[in-house]
Parts: structure tokens; C-alpha cells; sequence
């Protein structure tokens, strides 16, 4: 791949992965991150596996972002990967959501590091933002 089509594909990104780390959200940008992170945290974690597509844009990120302003409980712990982006986190990432196909957009939610609610594209492509928002506070009240 040329530098200026990575250096393209950076600056392009970069409000995409602004809109969740102003939210609050870590970012993990490499396989040793994510690895790092899950053994040195514990209690809840928000995944979010960000992407470039359009259902990310206009429906995940803005329903996570309000679902964690707007909701009375919390996860300990916010983090991101972006899926073909940050290719090695994300897949070290995805070797925690156990038995669950990759999907991107996707979020987990994850207690003691397991997957205790997952919520892949089909769920939120097509959908009402309402309804994936509800989705995510459906699994913190259940969780956090």
C-alpha cells in the first residue's frame, strides 16, 4: 500500500474515530493494546468495533454515544477498535468475543472478559437509531 493512500485513509478517518474517543472511549490501535487492556482491567467493557461504513456513521456511533450519556448505569471501562483500519487489534479484539462471527460496525459488552450481550450489523443496519440505542441500554441495565 502507497504512503499517500495510507496518509488518505488516516485524515479521512480521523472524525470517525473522534466522534467515539470525545464520547469517552479509549482507542486501541494495536494487537499489544487490546492484549494490555484486557489483562490489566477488570469489572464491565464497551466494545465498540468502529468502521467507515454508513450504518456505523448514521446509526452506531451516535447510538452508543447517547446510549452512554443517557444511561443511569455505566461500564467501568470504553474502548474502540477499527475494524480495517487497526487490522491486528481488531483481530485480537475479536479473540475475545468467543464463538460470534466478525461483524463491523459491531459492540460487546463484556464482564470478566466474556461476552455478556453482542450486538452485530444485522442489528443495526436498517435499523432505527432508537432501537440500537434501547439495544445498548437494554444490556448496561442488565449488566453494569
Amino acid at each position: 500500500m502507497s504512503n499517500a493512500y495510507e496518509e488518505y485513509m488516516r485524515q479521512m478517518v480521523m472524525p470517525m474515530r473522534q466522534e467515539l474517543t470525545t464520547a469517552g472511549f479509549a482507542e486501541l490501535t494495536t494487537a499489544e493494546d487490546v492484549e494490555k487492556f484486557m489483562e490489566d482491567s477488570s469489572g464491565t467493557k464497551l466494545v465498540v468495533v468502529n468502521s467507515v461504513c454508513g450504518c456505523a456513521a448514521g446509526l452506531a456511533r451516535p447510538a452508543v454515544t447517547q446510549a452512554v450519556l443517557n444511561s443511569e448505569k455505566k461500564p467501568d471501562h470504553l474502548v474502540t477498535v477499527f475494524a480495517g483500519q487497526d487490522k491486528e487489534a481488531t483481530a485480537k479484539m475479536r479473540e475475545y468475543f468467543e464463538g460470534i462471527e466478525p461483524s463491523s460496525p459491531s459492540m460487546a459488552l463484556l464482564k470478566d472478559n466474556k461476552v455478556v450481550h453482542f450486538i452485530p450489523r444485522h442489528d443495526i443496519e436498517g435499523m432505527p437509531m432508537e432501537t440500537v440505542m434501547q439495544n445498548i441500554l437494554g444490556a448496561l441495565e442488565a449488566h453494569c
